[in-house]
């Protein structure tokens, strides 16, 4: 993450009183043209962040870096991207840690591959497949403009339905349409213990996935779940939830490599499970 005045290159976020936001990446001689005016680019190279600056119409804008989540919503795309919320329940659902050894299937425009790069860190890496050319290169556009050019990150052009080639993964997290294919690829290539992950936008989706997982002995642990935001709005005695919200975008299915098929029987359902004494 940068620190310190913005510099030529940097991606930043001008917001204005109302809320509205123009994203802008930095270049000497341009310039941000707005609804409330036009601000050259000169004048917010040096500056510091958290600043205001004034356009030619006298609008003031607070100017920041993006965050990631703000970024992966403003910056081109290609394919659809993951969301936010979806996105930090992927980190931790698939538990992505510093030094983990992670393949992503479908890099999409790189909005995951960017979260994963951070939760993995220096000692990690990612190693991430695209079927696409042009989400690949659109993907490389937006992972290099965000995080500059990531020594742990491996793309490739490769179909994960074919097979996968690295071995002794800890995390595999897919985001394809048909993940149930992946599902021999993937026991073979995690290490013991080693969890998967699919994104699924639809419960059929769903639905294969799990049946695929468990036919295969080789997962245990299955889950399925969804996550819903919802935005407050809180102002002095106003206290009350958004008019709009971030409701369903999609399905997180997750299951951990286990060893031999006893292992990967289902738990036993609540109700069939023998009550505690009272």
């Amino acid at each position: 993450m940068r620190r310190g005045p913005l510099q030529e290159g940097e991606s930043v976020l001008l917001i204005d009183r109302r809320g509205r936001r123009y994203p802008a990446v930095l270049r000497r001689g341009a310039l941000v043209d707005m609804r409330g005016g036009k601000i050259p680019h000169d004048d917010l190279i040096d500056h510091d962040e958290g600043g205001t600056v004034t356009s030619t119409r006298g609008e003031r804008f607070l100017v920041v870096r993006p965050t990631l989540a703000e970024y992966v919503l403003e910056m081109p795309r290609g394919a659809q991207v993951i969301y936010p919320k979806d996105l930090a329940l992927i980190l931790l659902w698939a538990d992505i840690y510093p030094g983990a050894v992670v393949l992503e299937a479908g890099t999409g425009s790189g909005a995951l591959t960017m979260a994963l790069l951070r939760a993995v860190g220096s000692t990690g890496r990612v190693i991430s497949y695209e079927v696409r050319d042009d989400f690949a290169r659109r993907a490389t556009r937006n992972i290099e403009q965000d995080l500059g050019t990531p020594a742990n990150l491996t793309m490739e052009m490769r179909d994960v339905y074919e097979g996968i080639p690295a071995q002794d993964l800890d995390r595999i997290v897919l985001d394809v349409p048909e993940p149930r294919r992946v599902v021999p690829h993937a026991a073979a290539a995690l290490r013991p213990g080693g969890v998967i992950l699919a994104y699924l936008p639809t419960v059929v989706q769903v639905q294969q996935m799990v049946e695929a997982l468990r036919a295969s002995g080789a997962f245990g642990l299955i889950e399925t779940i969804e996550g819903l935001v919802r935005p407050w709005n809180v102002d002095g005695l106003s206290v009350r939830p958004e008019h709009r919200m971030v409701a369903h975008t999609g399905f997180l299915v997750t299951g951990r490599r286990v060893q031999g098929r006893e292992a990967a029987m289902p738990p036993a359902a609540e109700s069939d499970s023998e009550e505690e004494p009272r």
